[in-house]
């Protein structure tokens, strides 16, 4: 059996909005649960909003983080909290935290993984993150998962935001608010899932070499200041971009890069710029990359969530998900603006619009590439704009 319920509440007062979110989904998912999700926005003081849902939560394992906008059934929303409790005789979580992942991300991964695998009494067949999404390399924490337990292990999940600011994230580790740290959970038992990963972004322009790159940092294009790129696109002199998080601006053109296994380009939104032309990105570009300019599309973002539901109902061979999970960048909720419930409900006609659904809006997504789970090609890594989902079943 799996019964999921979630909650949420726009209550200006912290404290109580946590209280209100946390008792309608256990309320919702019998009484009861085993592991409780929460993702909420910074405009709430996180200790308040914490503590309230823990009043009512009590000792139940918790994890989470803030975000950029919630997901739930009803849709999209912002500036709430949203909470998912998850009442199951055959899913075990264990869960834990990974801290440092500012400094050195691989090695917060492997941290939070290890501590996982030790609490598991079963084999772990799914993995979840949430990341500090400001962190200094979001390719580098899953490499540090994929360390303990293998690189064809799938692992779902999401990077903390802050509504769009690029100041500060939180983790939530049961009673815990914690930034610059991974905190994850590991399930296991007998139960089933599917898989869902696509962007929909298209490329524009000629290609172009990543000639200098140190990390998340991308420093020279074709032998030129990386930042020449967006100069030259928008016609706009370099003091222009550094002014503030270049990503408001650049969110609908983010850059692309060919990898294998992969019929789309992998998708690395731009962040800050610096007085030398130097990009920050969410995740590494290896030198010696080809990479495009690329351009986002409404009604191509929304088929492209219809088809990773499509892609995570075939995975499930015939079973019916008993509650999806929603991982979604923080870009592709700013490109469809007005039309934002669209690609929520694409997702629920595919896989049942009465399906509790969960999630939030991202600074990244950790998913395996095209959604793919068979051992053999999984390849789970770091993904900028693009809908990430998990349906889970019995």
């Amino acid at each position: 059996m799996i019964k999921a319920g979630i909650g949420r509440s726009n209550n200006p007062n912290a404290l109580e909005a946590g209280k209100e979110a946390c008792e309608q989904a256990i309320l919702k998912a019998g009484g009861r649960a085993d592991l409780i999700l929460v993702f909420s926005t910074v405009a709430y003081e996180q200790n308040k909003m914490l503590e309230g849902v823990r009043f009512i939560s009590k000792e139940i394992p918790l994890v989470g983080c803030s975000d950029s906008g919630e997901i739930t059934t009803q849709g999209p929303s912002s500036k709430q909290v949203a909470v998912m409790a998850i009442n199951t005789d055959q899913i075990k979580f264990s869960i834990g935290i990974g801290e440092g992942a500012t400094e050195n991300s691989f090695e917060a991964g492997e941290k939070v993984t290890k501590e996982i695998k030790n609490k598991a009494k079963e084999p772990l067949s799914l993995f979840l993150m949430f990341p500090d999404g400001l962190a200094e390399n979001g390719a580098a924490a899953v490499r540090g998962v994929q360390k303990i337990l293998g690189k064809n292990f799938p692992i779902m999940g999401g990077s903390a935001g802050d509504d769009f600011k690029f100041e500060k994230t939180y983790e939530y580790f049961n009673d815990k608010v914690l930034s610059g740290t991974i905190v994850g959970v590991g399930l296991s038992g007998d139960f089933s899932f599917g898989i869902g990963v696509k962007h929909g972004w298209e490329p524009i322009g000629l290609p172009m070499k990543v000639t200098k790159a140190q990390g998340a940092k991308l420093i020279e294009v074709n032998e030129k200041p990386a930042l020449t790129i967006y100069e030259d696109y928008f016609g706009k002199k370099a003091e222009e971009l550094i002014k503030e998080p270049i990503a408001r601006m650049a969110y609908t053109y983010p850059l692309g890069m060919s990898v294998e296994g992969s019929d789309e380009l992998l998708i690395r939104d731009v962040v800050i710029a610096n007085k030398k032309g130097e990009i920050n990105c969410a995740a590494e570009i290896p030198q010696g990359s080809e990479i495009r300019l690329m351009l986002g599309d409404s009604d191509k973002a929304i088929q492209a969530a219809k088809e990773a539901a499509d892609n995570a109902r075939t995975q499930l061979k015939g079973l019916e998900p008993k509650m999806i999970l929603v991982f979604d960048c923080m870009a592709r909720n700013k490109l469809l603006g007005p039309r934002i419930a669209e690609e929520i409900s694409a997702i629920s006609n595919v896989l049942g619009k009465d399906v509790p659904l969960f999630g939030f809006y991202t600074y990244g997504e950790q998913a395996p590439l095209g959604g793919e789970i068979e051992s053999s090609k999984c390849k789970s890594v770091f993904h900028n704009e693009t809908m990430t989902l998990v349906a889970l079943g019995e």
